[in-house]
């Protein structure tokens, strides 16, 4: 279903309280059929009608007689075809129950009154606590969030590991400490964050939701109280798998929530890299090695006419600091209930699009900025001949192969606290008893050239 139907409702961004369904509200849009009320009360629908189909399909059932086909298709036209309309009318009907998941039963019993799946409505919700259809619905919620969520991070890491091979052989000055280092290339460096991302990326795809059918307090009290010969273990196993989910097996009255932890914590260890990424292109753009392109009309400074500032990474930074806050908060009160029920989780899981949407939001930043980068070559090549003194590594290092006295020493001396040229390293090489290979091999480094395996190691990416 279309989240275009979400639009319909006619909000002004201008007073959303939430710059996700605000001033970013275009920015993260397909998650709104996913995480909104609409969102949740329609993943409540479907997980009634499939656990009403499982319990017709069970000829051990005998009062919940089998379905025909013609009643099959209908009651899944029930889930398939929620509307707007069709939410609003589960609202109503809560004005009164004041219980979400009753009002979503007793909204689909209307449904069916006029129907030869009447009969059966007296199975709708059958042996089920609130949390058994909660849990599930809140299970295809991130299932879904999930997807959506991956389609970005993929297409932002497609975009880094393209740049790295783009790069991945202009030299560039490194700096460990923000001091001048070994030089790199800069497709190399983009690499380790494309690594990065696929790796933190492969550890959410590995996770699997889990869910529960087990009711009120996990045991299928009611369940054996009415039907003892069912198995119901295995039909609450048949449904949770139908749907793409797992099951756990055992819980209290609700799933115990560390799967959705173990979700939100790697979408955490995901944002932080990308986090990562933005402070680093950042500081590069700063130094002047990526220029960025003007887009017209745009303006960097209210006072500032010559500023073309790096928005998009600094944005990006801000709403992944808001996302793993508010992921980070979920994972660890989730993972914490009273006994075998208390509410604070409900509350609490309602945020859970708030963490996605400003994730999705930062991606998308991130995204646009290196959009418009631009390498600037020059201001790379000028950085690696000004700092001839990084080649101090690779001199004492061959001293040392063939057993001279305190090389790193002598090249301290030579390079620590002052600007070294080409020609006072030559010198030095020169005075040296070096074998002709050595020497030779050291006379031939430039800042430029000494990047080790870097191009090779950026075809990685």
């Amino acid at each position: 279903m279309s989240f275009g139907i979400i639009r319909r409702m006619n909000l002004d961004t201008l007073l959303a309280v939430s710059p996700i369904d605000g001033r970013y509200a275009n920015k993260c849009a397909e998650l709104q059929e996913v995480f909104s009320e609409f969102g949740l009360i329609r993943r409540r629908v479907l997980v009634e009608c499939v656990w009403l189909e499982a319990l017709c399909d069970d000829a051990r059932i005998r009062e919940c007689k089998a379905l025909s086909a013609k009643e099959r298709a209908a009651l899944r036209r029930i889930a398939a075809d929620f509307s707007l309309d069709d939410a609003r009318r589960v609202k109503e009907i809560e004005r009164t129950t004041n219980h979400d998941v009753k009002a979503v039963e007793y909204f689909l019993k209307e449904k069916v009154a006029a129907t030869s799946l009447k009969s059966r409505s007296e199975f709708i919700h059958f042996g089920c606590t609130s949390e058994d259809i909660n849990n599930m619905s809140h299970a295809l919620m991130l299932r879904d969030g999930q997807r959506i969520l991956r389609a970005a991070m993929d297409e932002m890491t497609a975009t880094v590991a393209a740049m790295a091979k783009a790069t991945a052989k202009v030299p560039m000055l490194a700096h460990t400490h923000g001091q001048p280092a070994s030089p790199t290339t800069v497709g190399k460096e983009l690499a380790v964050f494309s690594a990065r991302l696929k790796r933190q990326a492969a550890e959410i795809d590995r996770l699997v939701m889990p869910a529960k059918m087990n009711g009120a307090v996990g045991n299928f009290n009611a369940h054996l109280s009415a039907y003892p010969a069912v198995d119901w273990e295995k039909l609450a196993a048949k449904v949770i798998r139908s749907l793409g989910l797992r099951q756990n097996r055992l819980t209290t009255q609700i799933e115990s929530h560390d799967g959705i932890a173990e979700l939100f914590d790697a979408i955490q260890r995901w944002n932080a890299v990308l986090l990562d990424l933005d402070r680093d292109v950042w500081l590069y753009v700063s130094m002047g090695y990526f220029k960025q392109r003007t887009v017209k009309g745009e303006v960097g400074s209210s006072t500032m006419p010559h500023k073309v500032n790096p928005i998009d990474f600094e944005n990006s930074e801000g709403n992944l600091g808001l996302a793993n806050a508010v992921l980070g908060f979920m994972a660890r009160k989730l993972a914490v209930s009273r006994l075998q029920r208390d509410l604070t989780d409900s509350t609490t899981l309602r945020n859970m699009g708030v963490g996605f949407g400003y994730t999705l939001i930062a991606i998308r930043s991130t995204q646009k900025g290196l959009g418009k980068l631009e390498l600037n070559e020059a201001r790379l090549s000028e950085d690696l001949d000004h700092n001839w003194e990084v080649l101090a590594e690779p001199i004492q290092t061959v001293m040392r192969k063939v057993g001279m006295d305190r090389p790193y020493e002598r090249l301290k001396e030579l390079t620590r606290g002052r600007r070294v040229t080409a020609e006072i390293l030559h010198d030095f090489v020169k005075a040296l008893p070096l074998p002709k290979a050595d020497r030779d091999r050291l006379l031939k480094l430039t800042p430029a050239n000494y990047v080790g395996l870097a191009a090779k190691l950026a075809k990685l990416a």
